[in-house]
């Protein structure tokens, strides 16, 4: 078994974890420090017990609060972290660097900010172009060597990079955003993924808040929220996107439950091995997605959702083209469409 999948049986952790990012980074102006120590505080008394967050999320800050709120809760939790990707403070920018002496700089970093000794995993975010896999993946080798992490993962890589990445080190997760309208890991990442018994976390799987029916109109989104940036919310392809939604509210209402929770149980109907992480800034909306933990969906449900928002079917690409080329993971034949073939 996957020591990341052992760790999470060890501390009984549900099937859906906590991604943190909202808290701090990309989706406005970060939560105030008080009401996003409650935020976490109340999650883990909800149930959850996998919190993943990241160097990058809120330039550091992110990890400073989780730090503060699960202080005293580590031997009850699978904590994870993400370097090779952080804000250069002078620079003021992103900037991916998977060289082995950043990625131990940054690990040791935070480890004092989440104030524990280890991490349960930490991942690769993203591949460095300039950097083989393998170095990469050898420095977080020796970091597992010294007892500072339990395990490696990788974040948005490509089947043929997992695969390189796993003859250098054991690989304990995969991260990648997968949801009903981001289908890429069904290209080959996930059939490389279950060739080497590796389990698939998926981040963004309510679609960045659209299948929760959150995002009506780019407009309404603060003018720092990264979603105005991405091509699949733009004032051009939202309207048509919005219309994919109708099919699932309907599939929703007849179970009686919200397109957020059905959304997260057709990800946990895909197999044991996928784990969603969706992310929130609200203690009703974590309480709801944690909840669909018991839903059960049957073989017929489960093929109707998956022919809704094939690729196909969704206008716009789900990164600007500067953005996927910050990827490695596998994109559709010709890409995403400017607008769908079918509707």
């Amino acid at each position: 078994m996957s020591p990341f999948l052992a760790r999470l049986e060890e501390v009984k952790s549900p099937r859906i974890g906590l991604g943190c990012m909202n808290l701090s980074h990309g989706y406005g102006n970060p939560l105030p420090e008080g009401e996003a120590l409650h935020a976490l505080e109340a999650a883990f008394d909800m149930g959850y017990r996998h919190f993943d967050t990241a160097t990058l999320y809120g330039a550091t800050a992110n990890e400073q609060l989780l730090g503060k709120a699960l202080a005293g809760k580590r031997d009850r939790l699978l904590l994870a972290s993400k370097g090779g990707m952080a804000i250069d403070p002078g620079l003021g920018k992103k900037v991916i660097d998977g060289r082995p002496d950043t990625l131990r700089r940054q690990c040791e970093a935070s480890l004092g900010r989440l104030r524990t000794d280890h991490l349960d995993i930490y991942y690769l975010h993203r591949l460095d172009p300039q950097v083989p896999i393998e170095e990469s993946v050898g420095s977080l080798g020796r970091l597992v060597e010294e007892g500072k992490i339990r395990s490696i993962g990788l974040s948005e890589v490509s089947a043929a990079t997992l695969r390189r990445a796993s003859a250098e080190h054991p690989i304990a997760a995969v991260q990648s955003e997968y949801s009903l309208w981001t289908r890429n890991p069904e290209i080959a990442l996930m059939d490389a993924c279950r060739e080497a018994a590796i389990p698939l976390v998926a981040f963004s799987p309510l679609g960045r808040g659209f299948l929760a029916g959150a995002v009506s109109d780019c407009a309404d989104l603060a003018e720092n929220d990264m979603r105005r940036q991405m091509p699949r919310f733009s004032t051009e392809h939202l309207p048509h996107n919005l219309q994919q939604l109708d099919a699932l509210r309907g599939e929703a209402k007849a179970l009686g439950v919200s397109t957020a929770q059905l959304a997260l149980a057709w990800l946990t109907a895909k197999g044991n091995d996928i784990l969603p992480i969706p992310g929130s800034r609200s203690v009703p909306h974590m309480r709801e997605n944690l909840a669909a933990e018991t839903l059960q969906l049957d073989a017929a449900c489960v093929a109707r959702l998956d022919a809704m928002m094939t690729h196909d079917r969704i206008a716009g690409g789900r990164y600007t083209e500067a953005q996927q080329s910050e990827v490695d993971t596998e994109t559709f034949a010709g890409g995403s469409p400017s607008m769908p073939t079918t509707s």
